[in-house]
């Protein structure tokens, strides 16, 4: 139940952008080594993306689209039945953050952590999450334009960026898998550094761009507690569908347990650097908020569930 340590890094980040934005000059050279940094990390998870795990995520294709119906269907639904249902909760650069957080894939690491602690399908989390990763740099910035509408479309600038930053690299990075696959298998912890470090960039010259703009003058601290009250009330209510929908379905426990731990998250490894492309300056750093925090949440009650399927198994 400990906070995410990388998430005190996040809220670090946060309060240097807030206190020390980069401006002028300064601000053009960080906006340039972030994006470098961005095309890079879709790069390298080019390279480590396995091709047997796709071939392996084809062979059980009902399961899989059922994860990637509650990640890209299930949320975005829920996250337009909240806009619609409580318009006035939340200032519209909020409302933009929470709707693309409902359009986000999933996460990888964590997905497959909580269903080896739970005792699930492990197998079967490893190729959901990484398929949703697959799916998700293609149909995000897509998604996420379909659910904003008129507050945060895609211009067809935007869509040469995504194409150019995204999956350009991301392609070129599993063509060439089988000459570097093998170099990001021996230096795995140096890549996580690089992944970090790119959101770190990405989180801080999104504030700080947000900022100059007069971020912290439009956001009120009761309505960051309504943005976290909306993200736990989104969390759990995703919680009880993937679990009743996978046991109406019939699937074991293994099963069901691969489909909460898979279908109920969000990736803010995936979606900060998202946010900087997608978004313009004024709108990115709101966008990153509410996907922070319903990181840290997804993570704080997972573990918990995760316990709980453990000592269930062990009954």
């Amino acid at each position: 139940m400990k906070i995410d340590p990388f998430i005190l890094i996040m809220l670090a980040t946060v309060a240097l952008a807030s206190l020390f934005p980069a401006t002028g000059a300064a601000a053009l050279v960080v906006d340039g080594v972030a994006t470098a940094a961005i095309a890079l990390l879709f790069f390298l998870h080019g390279v480590r993306l396995k091709r047997e795990t796709l071939v392996t995520a084809a062979t059980d294709w009902k399961i899989h689209l059922l994860i990637l119906a509650c990640t890209f269907v299930m949320f975005p639904l829920l996250g337009i039945a909240l806009h619609l249902a409580l318009p006035g909760l939340l200032p519209p650069a909020l409302w933009i953050g929470v709707l693309y957080l409902c359009a986000l894939p999933s996460t990888v690491q964590s997905s497959i952590a909580f269903t080896s602690m739970a005792r699930g399908n492990v197998a079967v989390a490893l190729c959901a999450a990484a398929f949703s990763n697959l799916f998700g740099v293609m149909v995000t910035p897509f998604l996420a334009s379909a659910l904003l509408g008129t507050q945060g479309g895609i211009s067809a600038g935007q869509v040469g960026k995504i194409a150019s930053q995204l999956l350009l690299p991301f392609v070129l990075g599993h063509l060439l898998r089988p000459w570097l696959g093998a170099w990001a298998e021996r230096n795995r912890k140096l890549l996580t550094f690089t992944d970090r470090g790119t959101i770190v960039l990405a989180v801080y010259s999104s504030f700080a761009a947000a900022v100059v703009e007069g971020l912290w003058h439009k956001v009120a601290p009761l309505q960051m507690l309504a943005v976290l009250g909306l993200c736990l009330l989104l969390l759990a209510v995703v919680l009880a569908l993937t679990t009743v929908i996978a046991r109406a379905l019939g699937y074991a426990t293994a099963e069901e347990i691969a489909i909460v731990f898979v279908g109920s998250k969000k990736s803010l490894a995936s979606g900060a650097p998202m946010a900087k492309i997608i978004f313009p300056p004024a709108v990115a750093g709101a966008a990153i908020l509410p996907v922070m925090i319903f990181h840290q949440a997804q993570l704080m009650a997972c573990a918990a569930i995760a316990r709980r399927y453990a000592a269930r198994a062990g009954d």
